[in-house]
């Protein structure tokens, strides 16, 4: 066999010092042709600029750097969030509850009374943001974030089991509206002459009230169920879609008391008929044409890279709507996750691409931000911290007794009631949006916002121990239900 055997063709050795010399004047020549256009273009004339044109200047003197007070925040709360949340989950609480610390620890609470200058670094002193550009950036990250995370609820939560008891779902979710909002009003009687003032209607107030009693914290009962692994269980479920239609209920409430506080009752209304369209159209339109492109992917190799791009614009779409109705944008990316099968391929596959991202990056600025807004200084006597206590006395009973006797009513026994009571009592941070919108309104002082703070809180630390009594493994969590 002749064959010739092809040898490598070496090159002789260059010197050491060429390489160098080369890059050397390869930088010297850059330099040049720079210095050679500075000097010609010395001596061109523009026309003058335009009345909308940008200045380039030198950034002003104090002028807030939105980005790099973004990022160190988020470093911070996702940070300290963490570490509290291992420190919580060591003494059986979910660690959502450490990334709701961590805000409280880094805002004007802790941080800020000891030292003003370091939360500065975090969050810019009102003079040096006068528009808030910092705290607008930050809620834009956490509302990104608890969208995201609620579609992924969405789409782990089972309908098919949810459907068999829908009729518990309802009756309880109504129940543990009504029985908090009716304690709210008669709460309103004796807090409106001592957290309140003249300039505030006392309907206002009293309305406001119910409201912030009768919510449930959609995102972080999620959250506690996900992280006791009782999400995916009867009881989990059935609380899930309980809180999914108490919440539901609540923004609508809602939107009829902003606009019974602005005089616009009229605009309230249209809320309630966009949701109740939106909801339609998405069990009746959207549900069924998903499921059809969930069988048709299933059967393929190979998702298409499409299919994951056009899921996120539905999740942003879907939001935006019901953001644009009035309900938060969470309820459109939940109902959007909610109507794609759970078992589906396209649903492990966006799961196991988003879970980590979201709940380790962008969900604990969401849980966060309440603390860094909340000012615990306002409670400054024993008079107001009895008030705070009755506060969340009165909630619990609201929640979790309208909850345990609806339960009781639909069948259940008295040890799933009580879980089910216990789970509906979690208030978390969607009471606290609603605090938002009535303190942004006037309607609530800054020390009922900071007292209703607490009460949010210690409903959702009282839930974990409650559960882990109530319903200590998953094979006991679906072994009472009717």
């Amino acid at each position: 066999m002749n064959s010739t055997l092809e040898m490598p063709v070496v090159r002789a050795a260059r010197p050491a010092w060429v390489g160098p010399l080369v890059y050397v004047l390869m930088l010297a020549a850059g330099v040049g042709v720079f210095l050679l256009v500075r000097q010609v273009g010395a001596s061109l004339a523009a026309p003058a600029a335009p009345a909308n044109a940008i200045s380039v200047s030198a950034p002003k003197a104090g002028q807030v750097d939105v980005v790099a007070h973004v990022l160190a925040t988020l470093a911070a709360i996702v940070g300290l969030g963490f570490a509290l949340g291992r420190l919580f989950r060591y003494l059986g609480q979910p660690p959502v509850i450490g990334e709701v610390i961590a805000g409280i620890l880094l805002g004007p609470s802790l941080l800020g009374a000891i030292s003003p200058d370091a939360m500065h670094l975090l969050i810019p002193a009102p003079a040096d943001d006068p528009k808030g550009q910092v705290t607008a950036a930050l809620r834009a990250v956490a509302q990104l974030g608890v969208v995201l995370y609620m579609f992924l609820v969405g789409l782990e939560l089972n309908g098919a089991k949810l459907k068999g008891h829908a009729h518990a779902a309802v009756a309880i979710s109504h129940a543990s509206i009504v029985a908090p909002f009716a304690l709210g009003l008669l709460l309103a009687l004796p807090l409106y002459p001592r957290v309140s003032h003249a300039g505030v209607p006392f309907v206002s107030f009293a309305l406001f009230m119910g409201v912030a009693l009768s919510v449930t914290a959609f995102p972080v009962l999620a959250r506690i169920l996900a992280d006791r692994g009782l999400d995916r269980t009867p009881a989990g479920v059935i609380a899930l879609g309980c809180a999914a239609a108490d919440d539901v209920t609540a923004w609508c409430l809602l939107a009829l008391v902003v606009g019974v506080a602005r005089a616009e009752v009229g605009s309230a209304l249209g809320v309630i008929a966009g949701a109740a369209a939106l909801i339609a159209v998405m069990f009746v339109v959207v549900g069924p044409l998903a499921r059809w492109a969930c069988r048709e992917l299933d059967g393929m190799v190979k998702l298409p890279p499409a299919v994951i791009p056009i899921l996120f614009v539905l999740v942003l779409l879907s939001a935006l709507a019901t953001e644009l109705i009035g309900i938060h944008a969470v309820f459109g990316a939940f109902l959007l996750g909610a109507v794609i099968p759970h078992d589906s391929r396209v649903a492990r596959e966006i799961t196991r691409a988003l879970k980590d991202v979201v709940t380790v990056l962008l969900l604990p600025a969401f849980f966060a931000l309440a603390g860094l807004r909340t000012e615990l200084g306002l409670l400054d006597s024993w008079a107001s911290w009895g008030m705070c206590a009755g506060i969340i006395l009165v909630a619990t009973l609201g929640k979790f007794g309208g909850t345990y006797l609806a339960a009781t009513f639909t069948g259940y026994d008295r040890r799933t009631a009580a879980a089910l009571g216990a789970m509906m009592n979690t208030r978390g941070l969607m009471g606290l949006i609603v605090l938002d919108i009535g303190l942004s309104l006037g309607v609530i002082s800054p020390t009922l916002f900071a007292m209703m703070v607490l009460m949010a809180l210690a409903t959702t630390l009282a839930t974990a121990p409650a559960l882990a009594r109530l319903l200590p493994s998953d094979r006991e969590a679906g072994s009472n239900l009717p």
